[in-house]
């Protein structure tokens, strides 16, 4: 039938062409017959037009039932209320009063394509379970189908109009309540040094940045305590914000900067089912945000953790309360404890093995046997292995697999230079502890341990070394029973590395931990040959910094000829590329054939952690790296030079803004 009316569709219109190409060859030949020429194709269009409209409006009631032929079955199902269409290779071949009524305005449609009907209607997605969502006219409607969607078979479609139902869904996931934790980073160190009437302007700029921030929204802010507040903001205001990247952060930095840099970490729990739940994932956040480093947003939802900001260094705390309450806490969990393990990350390095030595000197110290878990094989620190042994202590160091036949429920295993628990020297040895000890100063990341019994995390610290060498102070010592020379050197060598030998990354506590191990009879000229290499590993290293490319003003490295043996060379290379005029950060990633590890490095204006973790690794502002297993080197290539691009696009546009 379709094809009959689609035939004498064809035959009006070829007729009404020839009409007119007749009164237009009239009109050329008798130029006077033009106003003639004119009315009658006016007249021909508007009666072809009507009767067209006509029959297809009559051809719609003969279709769907109105006619008084219609069975009175053909009569109900036009009734219905919903509004029904069928289709027959892809055009409209019958719908009821309610289709065109309601979704159709009144508008007759009959054997038009549906492409041109309702241009959005797609009947693939329709036949699915939870149908199409499509908005036509003003309105919203799921449509649900069924049938053949091509070629002369049957096609039903049915649009449920449900408008108001989703625009009070939609209203009401706006609505949905976000609860932000605010915290000044830097209330005690710089506010409370300040003078009454400084400190009491500044704290006022702060309160008004605030107050101006929640102020643009629908939402409320209280202060908690001298340095905290807590806000909640409306799911719509949430978007907003968080496209702005939390531009409250850069207006706070420039608060006081002539006394200090005064920073904001936020912590935010988003779509939340409660409200009491929402609090609980800001608390979350914010302990996320200030574990790695403070001056950023963490933003927590059922996703997952998002982080925005984080880009000038961490504060140094001056307090050393916390670290006289963790020894204490420590040495409680070691005399509960039969026996003692420590373990640092995979390719474990001199800060790794050095703030190893001086847990197991803590544990000696204690009473209770003790070991350093390391893999001799993998790791960067085989020289300071190798001094241990020459003085008698190789005994104090052993295998993973050894370490996991001994180990029982009265073990302690104390975790130094890491929280993640990706990288452990021996993860089944971490699951198979009933209690965990965690010492690190990375910044914090997702997938951290969290069900240690004491957490130890710092990230203003310069390295696990300076934290360990505070504990040390803390716990009784005898003549007999102290720290030794070679123990002080091993810390020393660890804070040396991870500042660059005091370069980057110091502060007070730094310098003082340093002082007390030269007490203990660290000599830094030993030290410093803990950190020499062979002739074949300094080649490799120099042939690293050779094949260096330039790409947006860092300098990236990959190889596939360093042996596992001489991985030392990677965060070498990393450092020495950092000393090339233009270079802002140095990455080097290298195949060993297990996995592609990355090590990068910079002087703080890039900051190579955030580029890190988004291939998996982490670490500080300035010195970070990441292990990517099952990975080729070009796969490798890819992702970090994607990540370095994403990177610089970032902070393009938060130049942009800034500006």
């Amino acid at each position: 039938m379709k094809k009959r009316f689609a035939a004498l569709d064809a035959t009006v219109i070829i007729l009404s062409a020839a009409c007119i190409a007749l009164c237009v060859a009239l009109a050329l030949v008798k130029p006077t017959y033009l106003v003639f020429v004119a009315g009658v194709l006016l007249v021909v269009g508007i009666v072809v037009g009507l009767n067209i409209r006509w029959f297809r409006h009559r051809l719609a009631r003969l279709l769907h039932g109105a006619s008084d032929a219609s069975s009175a079955a053909q009569g109900s199902f036009a009734a219905m209320s919903v509004p029904v269409v069928i289709l027959t290779g892809g055009s409209v071949a019958w719908y009821n009063d309610a289709f065109r009524d309601d979704v159709m305005g009144g508008r007759d449609v009959c054997l038009l394509p549906m492409s041109k009907v309702v241009p959005a209607f797609m009947p693939a997605l329709a036949k699915e379970k939870t149908g199409q969502n499509i908005e036509f006219g003003g309105q919203r409607y799921s449509v649900y189908g069924s049938g053949v969607e091509a070629g002369d078979g049957l096609f039903v479609a049915y649009f449920v109009n449900n408008t108001t139902l989703k625009r009070q869904a939609g209203e009401y996931l706006a609505t949905r309540p976000a609860v932000m934790l605010i915290a000044v980073d830097t209330y005690d160190e710089i506010l409370k040094e300040m003078k009454e009437s400084d400190r009491a302007r500044v704290a006022g700029e702060i309160d008004l940045a605030l107050e101006q921030f929640i102020g643009a929204t629908t939402g409320f802010l209280r202060r908690i305590s001298a340095s905290r507040y807590i806000a909640v903001v409306e799911e719509r205001h949430m978007q907003e914000i968080v496209k702005n990247r939390f531009s409250i952060l850069d207006k706070v930095r420039e608060i006081g900067e002539e006394a200090g840099t005064v920073t904001l970490s936020i912590g935010v729990g988003r779509l939340a089912a409660t409200l009491r739940e929402g609090e609980a994932m800001a608390v979350q956040a914010l302990d996320m945000a200030l574990g790695r480093g403070g001056d950023q947003a963490a933003v927590k939802s059922a996703e997952g953790f998002e982080f925005y900001g984080g880009v000038s260094r961490s504060v140094e705390k001056r307090s050393k309360v916390k670290s006289r309450i963790i020894a204490s806490a420590i040495k409680d969990l070691m005399a509960q404890s039969e026996s003692v393990l420590i373990m640092g990350h995979r390719a474990s390095d001199l800060d790794a093995l050095g703030s190893a030595v001086g847990m197991l000197r803590f544990a000696k110290l204690c009473g209770k046997p003790a070991a350093v878990v390391v893999n001799e094989r993998q790791s960067l620190a085989a020289n300071l292995i190798e001094e241990f042994r020459r003085a008698g202590c190789g005994d104090d160091f052993i295998e993973p697999d050894e370490a996991e036949k001994c180990i029982d429920k009265n073990t302690l295993l104390v975790i130094v230079d890491t929280h993640l628990k990706a990288i452990l020297e021996s993860p089944e040895l971490y699951r198979a502890a009933k209690t965990v000890v965690v010492i690190d100063h990375h910044r914090k990341c997702v997938g951290h341990i969290d069900d240690s019994v004491v957490f130890y995390h710092e990230p203003y610290a310069s390295s696990a070394s300076e934290l360990v060498s505070e504990l040390l102070q803390y716990i009784d010592m005898t003549k007999e029973n102290r720290l030794t020379p070679l123990e002080a050197q091993a810390l020393l060598a660890g804070i040396m590395l991870d500042t660059r030998n005091f370069s980057l990354h110091t502060g007070v506590r730094t310098f003082e931990a340093a002082a007390y191990l030269r007490r203990m009879g660290a000599q830094t000229q030993a030290v410093k040959k803990l950190f020499n290499s062979s002739f074949e590993s300094y080649a490799y290293k120099a042939q690293l910094v050779t094949d260096a490319e330039i790409y947006m003003g860092c300098a990236v490295v990959f190889s596939d000829s360093v042996p596992a043996e001489l991985s030392v060379v990677v965060p070498q290379a990393a450092n020495d590329l950092l000393t090339i005029n233009g270079v802002e950060a140095s990455f080097v990633a290298v195949d060993n054939g297990a996995q592609v590890s990355v090590s990068a490095r910079s002087m703080g204006d890039v900051n190579v952690q955030v580029i890190m973790e988004k291939l998996g690794g982490g670490g500080h502002l300035t010195m970070a790296g990441a292990q990517l297993r099952n990975a080729s080197l070009e796969e490798a290539k890819r992702r970090l030079l994607d990540a370095i691009s994403e990177y610089r696009e970032s902070q393009r546009t938060e130049k942009q803004k800034n500006s």
